[in-house]
């Protein structure tokens, strides 16, 4: 279980040790309080975060294909409830 200042989350995965809790804590938006899922990725040195759902979290590999730089360092986090 990991604690963040916007909740607690359990690491699903994690690529090149790519979470940095301070980081996410720094980048996290109140928008993303409506996701279960958390997927984080580094682009250009800079953390990128998305939000999915317990409709479409089945897509996360798709997006982390697509959307991310090949061998890039990333996460992915499930929130757990209060």
């Amino acid at each position: 279980m990991i604690e963040t200042e916007h909740g607690k989350f359990e690491l699903i995965k994690e690529y090149k040790e790519a979470l940095e809790i301070q980081t996410f804590n720094d980048k996290y938006v109140n928008y993303l309080n409506r996701y279960k899922y958390i997927v984080g990725d580094y682009s250009a040195d800079m953390l990128r975060l998305k939000g999915f759902s317990t409709k479409n979290y089945k897509t996360i590999p798709d997006y982390l294909m697509e959307s991310c730089v090949p061998s890039a360092p990333y996460f992915v986090l499930k929130r757990i409830k209060k």
